[in-house]
């Protein structure tokens, strides 16, 4: 297969997915929207899910959470990357888990017991990932109810 052939056919299945594609953001996402429920256990201890930012001008991508005491955390770790900057200046989110959409908020997690605890749930998932609890500054979110 020649290199514009695949180029036109990423193309397509960019334009064709609704979110984010492997590890290229997306825009708006849709499914069925839920009330958030009180309790994430349901989910199970972590997984892939995909969140929207930025809801004036949708940005979503694919990310890993973890679920700790029935909260759902997500981690960029020591990087501020793109999705980080969006939730600080809007802390309004979307999750779609399963093709079901929830309206969340972002709150980022500052108390140092709770990135301790958080570290150890989320080091227990692959000896590939670093302690939150280890790094300098960090952006660790919990998503709640709106």
């Amino acid at each position: 297969m020649s290199v514009r052939l695949f180029s036109l056919l990423l193309l397509l299945a960019t334009i064709g997915c609704n979110g984010p594609f492997l590890l290229l953001p997306g825009g708006s996402l849709d499914g069925e929207v839920k009330p958030a429920p009180s309790d994430w256990a349901f989910a199970g201890d972590y997984g892939t899910v995909q969140l929207e930012t930025r809801p004036e001008e949708p940005y979503s991508v694919n990310i890993a959470y973890t679920v700790m005491d029935g909260r759902l955390y997500l981690n960029a770790g020591d990087t501020e990357t793109q999705w980080v900057k969006n939730m600080t200046a809007n802390p309004l989110v979307r999750l779609r888990m399963d093709g079901v959409l929830y309206d969340l908020r972002a709150e980022r997690v500052t108390d140092a017991a709770e990135i301790s605890s958080f570290g150890k749930a989320w080091t227990s998932q692959s000896m590939f990932r670093r302690d939150p609890a280890e790094l300098g500054e960090v952006w660790v979110h919990r998503l709640v109810s709106r």
